[in-house]
């Protein structure tokens, strides 16, 4: 009882609480404006719109949790795409293809070391995780034009046409139908919530993150491995990337370089929305969802209402400065309140 009075719990429950009002209050104004918002339709398409990128948040979380940060995420998401089209359609700059599932494989592979190597120059090179991962961001860029010579590939209208068996698996990934028509891209993200909520805070694991993130000298003193860590996070941050983009790639059916777009910054948006402190050492998965819920109906909602994709940006990008100042501001209100608690304790003890 005395845990959930404490001050920083109280105000991650009053955010968490304040993200399900804003979602349910944006979703009353956009219905108000538009009657098929909430249309089993619609309802569809902004699901699927958030897949690749609560999936990528979720392992940010762990990342902005170590108080690090990867802005490489949106073109390994793209790279890995694009690898597997080429590896499996041919076409490109690459000399041989493979079959379905080996070209996947290699794909997710190669997403894998982009995260390991970015782990290692931020570890062991010890240069900023900003710098990093927005240089890996500009190569993996590069990759996608160089692998694809800038061509879309689209499977059902490649020639030669893979087989009808690897068709078929690759449309199972995101694109088959489940109830009511969602798209199996949806399991994707439950089954990445699951196990990203367990890891975070289930596990020694996702203690141990939020504790090196808290106060990375405490965590050295106290011997944490923080080097095998934060190699295995950025990893992990790396191998969702392409796991969401080979989900989307199935699930559009077609993919062609640079085609996430910002994917990176929503991302972080997300995140922080979410309630993570870029310091790091705070942040729950459930608030990463929600952040990703709110970023998906606040793009959803705009188009709806017509608002130009432009706009759309603009908005989002207050929305998260605003997230980033009331953070700020929760964390003032904690610190007061620890300070206040400690003096209390003080005065008691003379």
């Amino acid at each position: 009882m005395l845990a959930i009075l404490k001050p920083g719990n109280m105000i991650n429950g009053l955010r968490t609480a304040g993200l399900v009002l804003a979602i349910v209050v944006i979703a009353a104004f956009v219905q108000s404006q538009h009657d098929s918002f909430l249309g089993i339709n619609n309802l569809t398409t902004l699901l699927r719109s958030m897949v690749a990128l609560a999936m990528i948040a979720f392992a940010q979380k762990l990342i902005i949790l170590l108080g690090e940060i990867d802005l490489s995420v949106g073109s390994v998401y793209g790279l890995t795409s694009i690898t597997m089209a080429t590896l499996w359609l041919g076409g490109g700059a690459l000399p041989f293809t493979l079959p379905l599932i080996p070209a996947l494989l290699v794909s997710l592979a190669i997403a894998a070391f982009v995260g390991l190597l970015n782990g290692w120059f931020v570890v062991k090179a010890r240069l900023p995780s900003f710098i990093v991962t927005l240089g890996m961001l500009n190569v993996a860029e590069g990759l996608q034009l160089l692998i694809s010579n800038a061509q879309t590939f689209t499977p059902a209208y490649s020639d030669p046409a893979p087989p009808e068996w690897e068709l078929s698996i690759f449309k199972a990934i995101g694109q088959a139908p489940l109830l009511w028509n969602i798209p199996s891209a949806t399991l994707w993200l439950v089954a990445s919530f699951l196990l990203f909520w367990f890891i975070r805070h289930r596990t020694v694991f996702g203690f141990r993150l939020a504790a090196i993130g808290g106060n990375a000298e405490a965590a050295r003193i106290a011997r944490l491995p923080i080097v095998k860590y934060k190699l295995l996070v950025f990893l992990i941050s790396g191998l969702m990337a392409g796991l969401a983009g080979i989900v989307d790639f199935s699930y559009v059916g077609s993919v062609g370089p640079r085609q996430a777009g910002s994917l990176q910054f929503s991302v972080v948006a997300a995140v922080v929305i979410g309630g993570a402190s870029l310091a790091g050492g705070r942040g729950t998965i459930v608030g990463t969802l929600l952040g990703a819920i709110l970023l998906s109906l606040l793009t959803n909602g705009l188009a709806l209402m017509g608002v130009g994709s432009f706009a759309q940006l603009l908005f989002i990008g207050i929305v998260t400065i605003g997230a980033v100042w009331l953070d700020q501001g929760s964390q003032i209100l904690i610190r007061r309140a620890a300070q206040r608690s400690a003096a209390k304790r003080e005065a008691k003890s003379e």
